[in-house]
């Protein structure tokens, strides 16, 4: 059994290797404190589900696979991820494994070890690196009689303290309740055995049977009736967001999404776009709910682009299966861009986990994602090293600052070159009193001559099918091909 060590997660993390199985100490520095939180230690055998309350944790990692400093940074991002959530973070342990134990998650000596860092500590959570199974949950939160808290969880709670909308709140309740399912404690002294059988059989008879219906399935059933209502409403809001992009695809107006890992800065790319002025905050999902706004091409093609919500490393399945509909509209859009950090550590594993939620998102749908455009954000406080790696790895990719504009043109000719274009071409001659056909042409179509003459306006355009049957009661000449 190798040595439990303590591993700092700093900004700058000192790489780490390995010397016969071993890890290496690291110099010690601190992580950044949040001062002003009460500590409150529910009782961890509680069956119903409780909204956490993090506040003085220490972070346990496992160590399987790839290098010391990736599993450095993925420590790191959960401290980020557990300050989000408005806890105080205390310490952060990594063990080197082969794979993590199937009982205690990091073995039973190094819990004991883990027990009397939280004693010297004050800590009265641990935030475990990983998706615990409930056997690892319940045995770690017996050893250590303190609250026990996975990655997934944790995600879970950020999510539902970010959600604004009743849809975005409905997505993560349902996201929450199916984790919750599998894990619901309640075995020994609070599960009552029930008899079955004729009376006076050898289960005992008339008298001697069980209570009937325990705490645990009980809860079971209450939530599974709870998860079965909420599909039902997330359904009809689904349908209400199909309605709104089908005008949109019946309308032929081009659309964009923005995907890319949390905090990469799509908000505020959005923003500098379109001059939305949606929330934009330096914070792991501050964005949950999708935002739509109209934008225009440098040569007049109007287009939609949406914002949506960050993924990260490990995104959990529950929230991908929840957050569908938000998915599906990135998935159903004419243009991914694909927004990556580069003032991140290691921005390249970023686009490998966005990267890969995506390829979960196209196995589950019977059309191919549309094409994508590598957007690096954060020019201005990028490391020139790490912009000069990325341009080597994305030699495509498109270099941009949301907040100084730098590149943002290049951006826009970049997005208008890639968007779908109208292939009709009509040359018509619009009555004055149809405006709003010579409107919806400026609009949905691509103008290449116009003219104002005494029996209307005359146009030389290229718009989509179904404008072009709208317009062919003015077709000039017979020149519509």
């Amino acid at each position: 059994m190798t040595e439990l060590t303590r591993n700092v997660v700093p900004e700058q993390l000192d790489e780490v290797e390995l010397s016969q199985g071993d890890l290496e100490l690291s110099d010690r520095a601190a992580l950044r404190r949040v001062a002003g939180l009460s500590t409150e230690l529910t009782d961890v055998t509680e069956v119903e589900y409780r909204q956490l309350r993090l506040e003085r944790v220490v972070l346990v990692g496992v160590w399987t696979e790839g290098t010391a400093e990736q599993a450095e940074e993925s420590l790191a991002e959960l401290a980020r991820l557990a300050e989000t959530a408005g806890s105080e973070v205390l310490e952060g342990v990594i063990q080197r494994r082969s794979r993590p134990d199937p009982a205690t998650y990091i073995g039973s000596g190094k819990v004991r070890e883990l027990a009397d860092i939280i004693a010297s500590t004050g800590a009265d959570t641990v935030i475990c690196d990983g998706e615990l199974s409930p056997g690892q949950l319940r045995q770690l939160e017996e050893k250590l009689r303190v609250k026990v808290i996975d990655r997934t969880a944790l995600i879970l709670d950020i999510f539902a303290q970010h959600a604004r909308s009743r849809e975005g709140k409905a997505q993560v309740e349902l996201a929450q309740l199916q984790y919750l399912i599998p894990r619901l404690r309640g075995w020994g002294q609070s599960l009552s055995r029930q008899a079955g059988g004729r009376a006076g059989g050898a289960n005992g008879g008339v008298g001697l049977r069980g209570p009937g219906e325990t705490k645990l399935e009980t809860d079971r059933r209450r939530i599974n009736k709870r998860i079965a209502k909420l599909r039902k409403d997330i359904a009809a809001m689904d349908t209400i967001r199909a309605t709104k992009r089908g005008r949109r695809v019946a309308n032929e107006v081009p659309s964009v999404a923005l995907v890319g890992y949390t905090n990469a800065g799509k908000s505020s790319l959005l923003n500098a776009i379109t001059g939305a002025g949606v929330l934009a905050e330096d914070a792991l999902f501050a964005t949950l709910d999708p935002t739509t706004r109209r934008a225009t091409t440098p040569d007049g093609l109007e287009y939609t682009i949406t914002d949506t919500v960050g993924f990260v490393r490990h995104l959990p399945h529950q929230l991908v299966d929840a957050f569908r509909s938000t998915l599906d509209e990135a998935a159903d859009a004419d243009l991914l861009l694909h927004v990556v950090d580069g003032a991140a550590p290691s921005p390249e594993d970023q686009v490998a986990a966005v990267r890969a939620v995506l390829g979960e998102i196209a196995a589950k749908r019977s059309e191919p994602l549309p094409p994508e455009l590598i957007v690096v954000n954060k020019a201005d406080v990028a490391d020139e090293v790490t912009l000069a790696r990325l341009r080597n790895l994305l030699p495509d990719a498109v270099v941009v600052s949301a907040h100084s504009r730098e590149g943002l043109d290049t951006l826009l000719a970049e997005i208008a070159a890639r968007l779908p274009r109208p292939e009709t071409f009509v040359e018509v001659l619009v009555p004055y009193t149809r405006g709003e056909l010579v409107a919806r042409v400026h609009s949905d179509g691509e103008v290449l001559a116009e003219e104002h003459r005494p029996e209307g306006t005359w146009l030389k355009a290229r718009v989509y099918p179904e404008l072009a049957a709208a317009l062919a009661d003015y077709v000039t000449n017979g020149s519509r091909v």
